[in-house]
């Protein structure tokens, strides 16, 4: 078999391949054989049907089906012979397939593009460091309460905290707009869910009470019928609920977890909790930091086929996440919408494989041990979720990628520079902003 690849532009190659003509018809020939011995044609017993027989009837299918399973095994075959390792697969195009004479045929494809690693030592990292106080602790368990807060119908207008369930029709210079009209909805006044002028124009509103209001859209909302324009709303109240939060008793405590110790032992469960959610955040700054000085230092051509894989990946999650069932419907989502997203996801994979191949790193089993419990901690029978994962191996290989990149993160941070900015652990963890879940374990 011979071989020749050529570079055509940037990562792409050509290879033309040339298969003997005595390999073709030998499959051809042996093929039609072992068909001989198990085909059914009327007039002959099973097994004692003439070759030339076989060969008329089933040559031409049959030579087909050869010379699909040649293009696949020689390429396959050139690409070890040849030392490549493509990004993607080919696109074959045939050159010459007429019987009795050799089998020629072309493999356009994309090579990973090598990376000559720089910036891998020495990256400079600022790292948060925070103390958490009784004021922190105070503030977490006053968010327990409000996760166990029930609600109360009021009378009393409505005030910061308090949840209305309303209708609302917005327009425009009296057109609707979509997203404009919602029945039978609930808001919680402060939450922010809604926009400010929408919040204020429900302050001190009571149950069937009927308002209007205008609302300014920001200049960037992302409807763009309303962007930058005044909406005029009209508003029915249907009730007002006022928040109930519970007593932090026994019967709380016990809530999440916690039988024995009251809320001496909440409150250190809850304290400890919030140190590893505070630890993983801290390592999720330097990764961060880490791997944007890795992509500055290390820019890397990419292979168009890698690329669109992972936009195609990043449209299916998306569609997804919007609960639509009908994968088809990624095709409507803009490749605009993800190819910042997949360049910048591609480039790092293939930055983070050259540093673990250099490295020589191997899966380290106790982090994926203990990557695989916390992550079954969220289920509601931690062991089945973790037999369910490790018997998956589309899954296990994820969090392999995961666990060596870490390692590989580790590693260079050791050689890293590091600079500790004090902060707190509100401001560290956007505590106001993004209210987690703190409970015991």
């Amino acid at each position: 078999m011979q071989v020749s690849i050529e570079t055509t532009a940037g990562l792409e190659r050509r290879m033309k391949v040339q298969v003997p003509a005595e390999r073709v018809e030998r499959e051809v020939e042996q093929r039609l054989k072992s068909l001989g011995k198990r085909a059914k044609l009327n007039g002959f017993r099973p097994g004692k049907i003439p070759y030339d027989v076989v060969k008329k009837r089933f040559g031409s299918e049959v030579r087909q089906e050869v010379l699909g399973d040649l293009l696949r095994d020689t390429c396959n075959e050139a690409f070890m012979q040849e030392k490549v390792n493509p990004a993607g697969g080919p696109r074959i195009d045939t050159v010459n397939n007429k019987p009795g004479m050799d089998l020629e045929y072309t493999a356009t494809f994309e090579v990973y593009p090598e990376i000559k690693l720089s910036g891998t030592e020495g990256i400079q990292v600022e790292r948060p460091v925070a103390e958490i106080t009784e004021a922190d602790i105070d503030a977490m368990v006053a968010n327990l309460r409000q996760q166990r807060a029930t609600w109360e119908t009021t009378e009393r207008g409505a005030r910061k905290g308090d949840r209305v369930q309303l209708d609302f029709n917005g327009s425009v210079g009296g057109e609707s707009f979509p997203g404009g009209k919602a029945d039978k909805i609930f808001v919680v006044l402060g939450e922010n869910r809604m926009l400010a002028d929408f919040e204020q124009g429900l302050d001190g509103v009571k149950a069937d009470e009927h308002r209007e209001f205008d609302v300014r859209f920001p200049d960037d909302y992302h409807i763009q019928e309303v962007a930058g324009k005044i909406a005029h709303f009209k508003v029915h109240a249907h009730r007002v609920d006022s928040q109930k939060l519970p007593e932090v008793d026994a019967a709380f405590c016990k809530s999440f977890g916690v039988t024995e110790g009251g809320i001496t032992k909440l409150r250190a469960e809850v304290t400890e909790n919030m140190r590893r959610e505070m630890a993983d955040t801290v390592h999720r700054r330097l990764k961060d930091q880490v791997l944007e000085a890795l992509l500055s230092a290390n820019p890397v051509e990419l292979p168009k086929a890698l690329l669109d894989d992972e936009i195609e990946n990043l449209r299916c999650g998306a569609v997804e996440r919007m609960g639509v069932k009908d994968s088809k419907k990624s095709v409507e989502l803009p490749r605009e919408l993800f190819e910042e997203q997949a360049k910048r996801r591609v480039s790092l994979g293939l930055i983070m494989g050259e540093i673990i191949s250099q490295r020589q790193l191997r899966v380290d089993t106790k982090r994926l041990d203990e990557r695989l419990e916390r992550m079954a901690g969220d289920y509601s029978n931690p062991a089945e979720a973790v037999h369910s994962m490790r018997s998956n191996p589309a899954v296990m290989r994820q969090l392999e990628s995961l666990v060596l990149e870490d390692q590989a993160v580790d590693g260079l941070l050791e050689q890293a520079v590091v600079t500790d900015k004090p902060t707190s652990f509100q401001e560290l963890m956007h505590f106001q902003e993004h209210l987690h879940e703190h409970a015991p374990a």
